[in-house]
């Protein structure tokens, strides 16, 4: 190597210690490239979970860089007898060169660290939800669901998003914490003239059907949290609601579910109560209309207002 670079510097005039640092930085480059490719040849020979697979290219791609930098800055900059001098004066001219990516840096490591989320997880952040599919240095990046697809449903389309959002906007994770389900609401509406009784009963057995499998297992989960969180215990029973709307009376559905089965879920419980309602004949859906009600014809004995005449009759006669 010393007769190699004693030559380059007879022939180009380039100090030799310049092509030495040179061979011994793609040295160094060379070794952390084999280690790693090593490294994740046989992960991949080991399993063939994607998740597993990620985290490791994951790890072994920061940890070579990190290695990189260490060892090409003592290569290149042998005047800092100490590293951490180097880096410490390195990471003062970042924080005034580049304060958004140093920003995003420490997104990234508090994402690590405290970790709101992780690769798979389904979150929403700021006005942007989706599944996690990438965490890098700078950004991270989801699977877009939601905007103009209904019921949490995929857009199709891929937000980058930067690391340092963390810092500022409000994270919301929709699998991971103290529940691993969330609540969804199922509104049913049907007319003041139905049987509504008779359709509440039929919903409460048609959400147990559905939806009665993951109570069990949802308490479970709620105990498992109740070590971590202070967590008030809520009633995880599917249950159907009693309201009034305008135009009918609104029975509403709330059981839990996986929260990218949502759309899936409620499709199941439509298609059962459209099967159930369509054989009853004292069950209606219904919608918003108008209708003239004849008070005196259609009201109840005690409440129907009085004819004309029958004011006239109920008076005093007077006495001449």
């Amino acid at each position: 190597m010393k007769i190699l670079t004693e030559w380059l510097e007879r022939a180009t005039g380039v100090p030799a210690d310049l092509y030495g640092n040179l061979f011994n930085s793609l040295s160094i480059v060379l070794i952390l490239w084999l280690a790693r490719w090593l490294i994740l040849k046989a992960v991949w020979r080991r399993t063939e979970n994607s998740r597993v697979r990620y985290q490791w290219r994951k790890s072994s791609n920061y940890t070579a860089f990190a290695l990189a930098l260490l060892f090409l800055g003592r290569v290149w900059f042998r005047e800092f007898e100490s590293v951490v001098t180097f880096l410490g004066l390195l990471s003062a001219g970042l924080a005034i060169a580049m304060k958004d990516p140093l920003v995003n840096v420490a997104g990234w490591l508090f994402i690590l660290w405290r970790r709101p989320f992780d690769v798979g997880d389904r979150i929403q952040i700021g006005g942007h939800a989706g599944d996690v599919i990438d965490l890098r240095l700078f950004q991270f990046t989801l699977m877009e669901i939601g905007q103009w697809v209904h019921a949490d449903q995929s857009t199709g389309r891929i937000v980058h998003i930067p690391n340092g959002k963390v810092f500022s906007d409000p994270q919301v994770n929709y699998t991971k914490g103290w529940f691993d389900y969330i609540w969804n609401e199922v509104p049913v509406l049907v007319t003041f003239e139905s049987n509504w009784q008779k359709a509440k009963e039929h919903l409460e057995r048609i959400v147990a059907e559905h939806a009665g499998e993951l109570t069990p297992l949802a308490e479970s989960k709620l105990h498992e949290s109740s070590r971590e969180f202070i967590v008030v215990s809520p009633n995880l029973a599917p249950t159907v609601f009693t309201s009034v709307e305008e135009s009918g009376v609104l029975l509403t559905l709330r059981y839990l579910c996986e929260p990218r089965r949502r759309r899936e879920s409620t499709q199941k419980i439509w298609e059962t109560i459209l099967e159930r309602f369509g054989g009853f004949d004292d069950v209606d859906f219904a919608y918003p209309t108008i209708r003239y009600y004849h008070n005196t014809a259609e009201g109840k004995a005690g409440a129907r207002v009085a004819l004309p005449e029958e004011q006239e009759s109920a008076r005093p006669s007077l006495r001449s």
